[in-house]
């Protein structure tokens, strides 16, 4: 299986803008943060959620059926590479397990979430599912995020918005964590 630092290295080799490799950070700690919830592995679960976006800057027109090519020198299996197709819309790969169903429902949210803790002053420490809430309603704010995604996302997992929420804050705090010891943070 392909390491942490081997799949870190090869998305910051893919990736072109930095934003991507902090929302893929971001979906990295969610998955985790699921992966325990779920009793999962949270490595496996923790590099599909990493390298999920793996042909986004290159290849956006045709993201994410191109991972199965970037990904097919590296050491993993077709579950994998089926996860990671699976959470983009139209491509034949159905959201018929949980770890499908939980990247779908993290990708967006996670860094939905992220976007709101940028604009509180205490970043994500107490944020609440009331804010989630409310900046969902706001049709003005993160634009580019689909709230219909986002609802359907947590709605196939089975778990209401404020249990979401609160995996998946407690994720990225845990990851904020663990990366501001290698100088780095996702909410910078």
């Amino acid at each position: 299986m392909i390491t942490r630092s081997e799949a870190l290295e090869l998305l910051k080799n893919e990736a072109i803008n930095e934003s991507t490799i902090k929302h893929s950070l971001a979906v990295e700690a969610a998955m985790i943060a699921y992966a325990k919830k779920y009793d999962e592995d949270e490595v496996y679960w923790g590099l599909v959620g990493l390298l999920h976006d793996i042909d986004f800057d290159k290849y956006p027109e045709e993201h994410p059926k191109k991972a199965p090519e970037i990904l097919s020198e590296y050491d993993v299996d077709e579950n994998f590479i089926n996860a990671i197709v699976s959470h983009g819309d139209n491509t034949g790969v159905i959201r018929d397990s949980k770890i499908r169903k939980t990247l779908y429902a993290v990708d967006q949210m996670a860094s939905f979430i992220l976007a709101i803790a940028l604009m509180r002053p205490t970043k994500l420490e107490g944020l609440a599912v009331k804010s989630v809430k409310k900046k969902m309603k706001d049709k003005a704010f993160a634009k580019a995020v689909n709230r219909e995604q986002l609802v359907e996302g947590y709605e196939a997992l089975d778990v209401e918005l404020a249990e979401h929420v609160s995996v998946i804050v407690s994720g990225l705090v845990q990851a904020e964590e663990k990366l501001s010891v290698d100088g780095m943070s996702l909410l910078s």
